[in-house]
């Protein structure tokens, strides 16, 4: 079953599935942060070196099973697979979206 999902969320999965870095990019705002295995990125172009590396070194593939609000975010939960160890696993991405831009995201 495919998961509907509001935008920039489905634009963003969607690019993240193609490898798009371009895609996936201008879904998050100028000033956005993300926090992921333990390190945190903020603006785009921290955001975009994060995008690189993690396309090239995992080369993920997600799909989205589940969606809930809690406190102002949307929280995808995902079945993730690619090249890494313990392939595939579930994690949560807790967005807070503003103006249809991706302002912060957790993963994990």
């Amino acid at each position: 079953m495919k998961l509907d999902l509001e935008e920039p969320l489905s634009t963003y999965f969607e690019a993240q599935n193609a490898h798009d870095v371009d895609g996936m990019l201008a879904c998050f705002s100028d000033d956005a942060w993300v926090h992921d295995e333990g390190r945190d990125m903020r603006g785009r172009p921290e955001i975009r070196a994060w995008i690189d590396e993690t396309t090239r070194k995992y080369r993920p593939t997600i799909r989205p099973t589940g969606s809930t609000e809690e406190g102002g975010r949307t929280v995808v939960t995902a079945q993730v697979s690619g090249s890494f160890p313990g392939s595939p696993i579930e994690l949560r991405y807790r967005f807070k979206i503003s103006g249809r831009k991706i302002v912060s995201l957790e993963i994990g």
